[in-house]
């Protein structure tokens, strides 16, 4: 990732501690993140945004981070809804940001 890109996003990790690299994949893309995070603070590192909004050609980054907006709702590839700012990352984890009945 570059300088340029690194400034373009709000979430920053920090580099005095570093917890395990692990990886899950988000829409088929491969997101790299730390062990203890949660998907939120993962996507809207590796990505800059959770997912889009249903209603515009705009992205979204959550809202409340506390699990009571639902601005941050995703599914697991197996069907089940997560929140993204109260699920912590799995490694192998396979998420999707279009509910599985849009997707079919």
């Amino acid at each position: 990732m570059t300088l340029e890109k690194c400034r373009e996003k709000s979430f920053k990790r920090l580099c005095a501690i570093a917890p395990p690299v692990i990886e899950l994949t988000v829409d088929g893309q491969s997101v790299m993140a730390r062990a203890g995070e949660t998907v939120l603070v993962a996507l809207n590192t590796e990505l800059g945004h959770v997912r889009n909004f249903e209603f515009h050609h705009e992205r979204r980054a959550g809202f409340c981070f506390m699990g009571a907006c639902q601005d941050c709702w995703l599914w697991k590839t197996s069907g089940e809804r997560i929140r993204a700012c109260t699920s912590l990352v799995e490694a192998g984890m396979s998420l999707s940001t279009v509910a599985p009945e849009v997707r079919a």
